[in-house]
């Protein structure tokens, strides 16, 4: 099969590559650019361990061809810290907020709940829940993934975090 040439900033790097139009952005991202956080994990869209954020938009990266991405922009988990080196809030929200157990999920739920404040800065607890439902999550009870997403959420807006009673 032929090989494609394509292009496309990755965590605000430009990247290019020759690839199959047949392969996919996760393969991609992995393989190609070994960067390693987007996780495959069913290959069906059904986890959400592979999202990435592109061109402004929460995608499933095992759905989509990599020739799709071809001229977009693609953060991954990678590109979240800040350019100091800092931990962006939300990886910061994970850590405090014991938000993960194995961390195989979590690059995709941080990719997801980066969007989703980008989409509602404050969201309620239904609200995060709603929003992150197309991420699995096979070790906890979401609890501390709610509390982590809340917890960057108020970081960001400079309020403070308060634990809501359960």
């Amino acid at each position: 099969m032929a090989k494609v040439h394509v292009q496309m900033t990755v965590n605000g790097d430009k990247v290019e590559g020759l690839v199959e139009p047949r392969t996919l952005l996760i393969h991609f991202i992995r393989e190609q650019l070994n960067l390693t956080g987007a996780h495959i994990g069913c290959d069906t869209s059904h986890c959400g361990a592979c999202t990435v954020d592109l061109d402004g938009r929460s995608v499933k990266s095992c759905t989509r061809f990599a020739i799709q991405a071809n001229g977009g922009s693609v953060t991954t988990v990678e590109g979240m810290a800040n350019a100091d080196g800092t931990l962006h809030a939300l990886q910061e929200g994970f850590r405090m907020m014991h938000g993960l157990q194995c961390g195989f999920c979590t690059p995709g739920m941080i990719m997801r709940a980066h969007r989703l404040l980008q989409e509602n800065p404050a969201p309620t607890e239904a609200e995060i829940r709603f929003g992150i439902a197309g991420n699995l999550c096979r070790c906890t009870g979401y609890q501390n993934i709610v509390k982590a997403i809340q917890y960057a959420a108020a970081k960001i807006n400079g309020t403070p975090f308060t634990e809501a009673a359960e």
